[in-house]
């Protein structure tokens, strides 16, 4: 679990970076020891000499050396046949005893020990052989860098092991949330104050969870509306049956008790044919065969088709259909109209009126279809597309309605890129008002 742990990893990776960046630095740092400051030394040899140049008693120029020495510079007048020349090399050597020659000539570094030629430009002194040992100071500057460098490595391990701990623990806290979620409690949130992309992930977490209990519940609705719904029809057709199996009806009234088994074995069939529906728009995979037709044509055949139920409440229907052509699914949109002119139908009262208009523009199509009915009340104009929503679910048995009509127009305006707006006022009626942008008449 250790070797897999985020924290550990965080820790491993700093420590690695820290011990890499240490090697490296202590090799260049061990190299560079091997190199003597040339154009230093070099300088600082020559303005030295002069300096000695500027002594004119040779026993005062001798108790100089002596100071020097002191300070790990052996300063020492040679001349060409010197024994200590004979370790350089034979060419700098040369040169440095030629006529002419005045600057200071850099001749060897070994064992960390500096080694320079400066012409003497005094008669009476000659040339000098400048010797510094700066190995000690390499090897101060190692250990001085090499002890700084470790207590990096100790510091910032113990930092980085710190806040390691606050890096991943939001992480661990979004761990036992999705444990928890996954359990069955999607009412779990997480609270922070994080403004960094911990906090972005931590508040899309919780959006996540609170769609999924929208979900759930949206999906506990369902399931208690179908059962519902599908409960009320069965119950009375397994009481009718079962009251015409035993006899218990006299035999006038049979047909009256078989006319409402038929109806209500329609109303399964509605219901059962539209959960379909639904379920086939929800798939995203629902096949979309566009054609090109007349609407106003199409909309026509839909209040024909509907014309037992308005007759029989003697409502009058008026049309404003301009003709226009789209490019749709034929029969999706079959079904919105049906749709929403059996709900203008069943919620408009005898002797009402039903009003059908298209209007058209450079940019979209709109079918309007407007009722004199009760109305909708404000407070429920936000729930009127949800499944199995009724504003009178008193009158929903008499209406014959599932709550399922709206919520199949909605699916399949939205697949169409369309839209749908309600106008609606209690005591004056309804309109529906679906928009259909150009953009999307042609497929």
């Amino acid at each position: 679990m250790l070797r897999k742990s985020l924290r550990l990893r965080i820790v491993a990776t700093f420590i690695g970076i820290v011990l890499v960046s240490l090697i490296l630095s202590f090799m260049i740092n061990n190299g560079s020891q091997e190199k003597t400051p040339n154009r230093f030394m070099v300088t600082f040899a020559q303005d030295l000499t002069t300096l000695i140049n500027l002594i004119d008693d040779p026993e005062k120029v001798k108790s100089s050396l002596d100071i020097f020495a002191r300070y790990g510079l052996n300063i020492t007048p040679v001349n060409e046949q010197s024994e200590v020349l004979s370790s350089l090399p034979e060419d700098k050597v040369h040169s440095l005893f030629e006529a002419g020659t005045t600057d200071a000539i850099f001749l060897s570094s070994k064992d960390g020990i500096a080694t320079i030629g400066v012409p003497g430009t005094n008669e009476g002194i000659g040339t000098f052989l400048i010797q510094s040992d700066f190995s000690s100071l390499f090897h101060t500057l190692r250990n001085t860098l090499l002890t700084s460098l470790l207590t990096v490595l100790v510091i910032g391990s113990l930092l980085i092991l710190f806040m390691s701990g606050y890096i991943v623990k939001p992480i661990k806290r979004l761990t036992v949330a999705a444990k928890e979620m996954s359990s069955g409690d999607l009412s779990v949130r997480l609270k922070h104050n994080n403004q960094d992309e911990f906090g972005e992930l931590m508040e899309s977490f919780n959006h996540m969870a609170s769609e999924l209990q929208k979900i759930d519940s949206v999906r506990d609705d369902f399931v208690s509306n179908v059962s519902h719904e599908m409960q009320s029809p069965l119950t009375s057709i397994r009481g009718f049956t079962r009251a015409l199996q035993d006899g218990v009806i006299p035999l006038e009234e049979q047909k009256e008790h078989l006319d409402i088994i038929y109806e209500e074995t329609l109303r399964l069939s509605r219901l059962s044919d539209n959960l379909l529906r639904l379920a086939s728009l929800d798939s995203e995979h629902h096949p979309v065969h566009f054609t090109t037709f007349q609407v106003d044509e199409q909309l026509r055949r839909a209040i024909l088709l509907a014309e037992p139920q308005w007759a029989q409440k003697d409502i009058q229907i008026e049309l404003d259909l301009l003709p226009c052509e789209l490019t749709v699914d034929k029969d999706l949109f079959d079904q919105v109209w049906q749709n929403l002119i059996n709900n203008a139908i069943k919620y408009t009262g005898p002797q009402g009126a039903i009003h059908v208009e298209i209007e058209t523009s450079s940019s979209f199509v709109k079918v309007l279809i407007r009722d004199s009915g009760q109305g909708i009340p404000e407070e429920a104009l936000p729930y009127i597309f949800d499944r199995f929503y009724m504003v009178d679910k008193a009158r929903s048995s008499s209406l014959r309605g599932n709550g399922l009509g709206l919520s199949i127009v909605i699916k399949i305006l939205k697949l169409h890129q369309c839209t749908i707006d309600v106008e609606s006022e209690m005591g004056k009626g309804t309109q529906f008002i679906v928009t259909i942008p150009r953009s999307t008449i042609t497929p």
